[in-house]
């Protein structure tokens, strides 16, 4: 798809040279043509790249300034993020009620039910379940938290590596290996993570959420909140009662 963009902040031949550079190493752009006579530059991208993240990657190289250029060639080709509602959100809504269901029937035929057993594994069958999502398109995953991540802002690796720490984690509970260690990282990366999470919903930005990856389009929303939240709950109360 291609796109027009404004680009302000450019003084010269270099500054248009280092955009440039800067914008066709952002994966899924194609090329990019930058001008300085009238400051703007059309961009072909194979995917939809949020502006957040145009702009995040322009000022590391310097301060300037993309905004898209709306007409109705590419208002028709963009692909906005759906609105909220609970259909939007299906997806998600199945995922954890079947993980929490096999949780229950775990302990069949229920003798003597343990909450404890049922939240790790919970927890494992979260961690396994989301980060195969997420596996599934690493790169496009790593692209999309990075728009609100406080840690994948600044270090793009994080995103890369998220997916299988998610992995070892849900292994983790599920063997109870390192139960101390397992559910104090939980509370650590969760926490750190429900940081960027709700200070996006307090800014009302329209970014995707990535907790699924990049297999559904799902908008940032406070079920993204209370995802996060619920598992650094559960983690913390198993901390406690050790």
């Amino acid at each position: 798809m291609e796109k027009q963009y404004s680009i302000t902040g450019m003084t010269c031949g270099g500054c248009v040279a280092k955009v440039k550079k800067n914008l066709e190493a952002i994966p899924g752009i194609i090329a990019a043509q930058v001008q300085l006579e009238v400051p703007q530059g059309v961009i072909n991208t194979d995917k939809e790249i949020p502006i957040e993240y145009l702009q995040t990657e322009l000022q590391s190289a310097g301060n300037y300034t993309i905004e898209e250029i709306v007409t109705p060639k590419n208002k028709e080709a963009g692909t906005d993020l759906r609105e909220k509602s609970i259909n939007t959100y299906k997806p998600l809504i199945l995922i954890v009620s079947f993980i929490a269901g096999v949780s229950f029937l775990a302990q069949y035929p229920f003798d003597s039910f343990s909450t404890m057993l049922w939240m790790r594994h919970f927890m494992a069958g979260f961690f396994i379940v989301f980060a195969f999502f997420k596996l599934l398109n690493l790169t496009g995953f790593a692209d999309s938290y990075r728009m609100y991540d406080i840690v994948a802002a600044k270090w793009k690796g994080w995103g890369l590596i998220y997916p299988f720490v998610e992995l070892i984690l849900g292994v983790f509970y599920l063997t109870n290996i390192a139960p101390y260690q397992t559910n104090l990282t939980t509370v650590i990366i969760l926490g750190v993570s429900s940081v960027g999470v709700i200070k996006s919903n307090l800014d009302k930005k329209k970014i995707k959420c990535a907790c699924l990856g990049d297999v559904f389009n799902l908008p940032m929303s406070t079920v993204t909140i209370v995802e996060d939240l619920a598992m650094v709950a559960m983690a913390g109360w198993m901390l406690l009662i050790m």
